[in-house]
């Protein structure tokens, strides 16, 4: 093939007839039929059941009330949270030797208390609601409201003069505004006002929430329960020993207020005046 390109003496090409066609292939292709109209109700799927039997169950007056003052509150108060965590141990210390040595028995929540009482007396400008005309009303008096939960509803039974009782008395009076809440014996002023709440939900197993203001108090306290916790300790440059970490338990509370009446620096004193009695609470028993 080379030589022959060379000499210039290559043989024509042959001719190659072109394919027959047949007259199947040469038939116009048939066209499809347009779909068939559906109507609505034909697109629509039948109704399909998943869920079980239901029963709906009437609320008490109490739950009625208590769910018109709550959305209001939601939506009337501007709220905003804070939150800290406190160590227990030397509470959890203090209630050991307190039954060992005087066979008193008082509970975190007793603590709790008493610590906020004495933080609000600190700080009085949490103790406060909002009056008429935006004006800022401070209460000389500082009357704690419990949440207790009861088959009816929600209830907050008032300790008065808080700050002012020791822990075995604010024991009793809890344990007693907290029966006859159950029983239904609370009278109406034993519950209706107070100038801050609590709510502890630490013996459910909660660690941490937020709570609802409970109007016209500005402020309201939700208490967790303690947690083992590792805590890491900080490096100090330039020390020559360093503070070893250790595992303490943890208290997770976190404050509720109406920014209206309290700002976020008054908060976080509360916050640490709070704290700080509940780390030496041998200052309550002053």
């Amino acid at each position: 093939v080379l030589q022959a390109i060379a000499n210039n003496k290559l043989p024509p090409l042959a001719k190659v007839a072109a394919p027959a066609v047949s007259a199947a292939t040469s038939a116009p292709v048939a066209t499809t039929a347009p779909p068939t109209p559906v109507s609505l109700k034909d697109l629509i799927l039948p109704e399909i059941v998943t869920d079980g039997p239901t029963e709906e169950v009437a609320n008490t007056k109490m739950r009625k009330i208590i769910a018109s003052r709550l959305t209001e509150s939601k939506r009337e108060v501007p709220h905003f949270y804070t939150s800290f965590n406190v160590e227990l141990d030397a509470v959890m210390k203090l209630r050991k030797a307190l039954v060992a040595d005087h066979e008193v028995k008082v509970s975190v929540n007793d603590f709790v208390l008493r610590c906020s009482a004495l933080a609000l007396r600190d700080v009085p400008e949490v103790n406060g609601s909002l009056g008429a005309g935006n004006t800022v009303k401070y209460s000389k008096s500082i009357d704690i409201s419990v949440a207790v939960a009861t088959p009816t509803g929600l209830i907050t039974p008032i300790v008065f003069d808080t700050d002012q009782k020791g822990l075995a008395e604010i024991s009793a009076n809890v344990k007693d505004l907290a029966t006859r809440a159950r029983d239904g014996k609370l009278a109406p002023h034993e519950y209706q006002g107070g100038t801050f709440s609590i709510s502890n939900l630490g013996m459910f197993g909660i660690s941490e929430f937020s709570a609802v203001i409970n109007p016209p108090q500005a402020a309201i306290l939700a208490v967790g329960g303690g947690t083992k916790t590792f805590i890491p300790s900080p490096y100090v440059d330039g020390a020559e020993t360093q503070a070893s970490p250790y595992i303490a338990t943890l208290l997770t509370a976190r404050l509720s207020a109406d920014r209206r009446v309290v700002d976020e620096p008054t908060a976080a004193l509360f916050g640490q005046a709070f704290s700080y009695y509940m780390n030496n609470p041998q200052l309550l028993l002053l």
